[in-house]
């Protein structure tokens, strides 16, 4: 469960943003908030599917969750990092849908035996229904919230007409995206640059 999705197979998909280290933060930055309208990428039971398949190689195996119970994660997932970056409280509902959906698939660790000698997994158990897909995107999310190391790192785009999060590896990291806002903000600097240049031209 560790490997995660390139960026460029992510927007190959159509999704503008992708590949964080967290699954968690991927499916926030599924809903462009600075859009007028917002825009959601998920929309359809097929794009949602597409994005779980993307994501699947880093989450325990579990069903395709429903777009509803996956836009559902999404709402409370960004409310509380959104919350995080505002400084004001996350709504009740968001902490109770996060807490209940880690909760509804309960994990225990375990050894195993392989080639290369014992090794540990985790074991993600469904016996009792819930999704373990759903689970582990917010047991990411409350990992998240635990550490302040890691919180400290959470960063929304400097780009003002973009909304997507991410975890910023270092202190040099502004935009989602180099690809995308990063280079648009150069080409709109380089463009404002050259036109003051023809302004001042004689």
């Amino acid at each position: 469960m560790t490997t995660r999705p390139r960026l460029e197979d992510m927007q190959r998909a159509g999704f503008p943003m992708g590949g964080e280290p967290l699954a968690a933060l991927d499916l926030a930055d599924t809903l462009m908030l600075a859009a007028q309208p917002p825009v959601d990428l998920i929309d359809s039971p097929a794009t949602s599917a597409t994005w779980w398949t993307l994501q699947a190689p880093r989450l325990p195996e579990a069903p395709t969750p429903t777009p509803e119970a996956t836009r559902a994660l999404r709402a409370a997932v960004r409310d509380v990092l959104d919350s995080h970056l505002a400084g004001r409280p996350p709504q009740d509902t968001s902490i109770e849908d996060i807490n209940a959906a880690a909760a509804a698939v309960p994990t225990s660790p375990r050894i195993v035996r392989t080639e290369a000698g014992i090794t540990t997994q985790t074991r993600w158990h469904t016996e009792q229904g819930g999704n373990a897909a759903l689970a582990a995107v917010a047991a990411e999310t409350i990992e998240l919230l635990a550490s302040p190391a890691r919180l400290a790192t959470l960063r929304r785009c400097a780009n003002p007409s973009c909304s997507m999060l991410f975890l910023a590896a270092t202190k040099r990291r502004t935009w989602c995206a180099a690809n995308v806002c990063g280079n648009r903000v150069r080409v709109a600097r380089h463009y404002e640059r050259t036109r003051g240049e023809t302004r001042n031209s004689p």
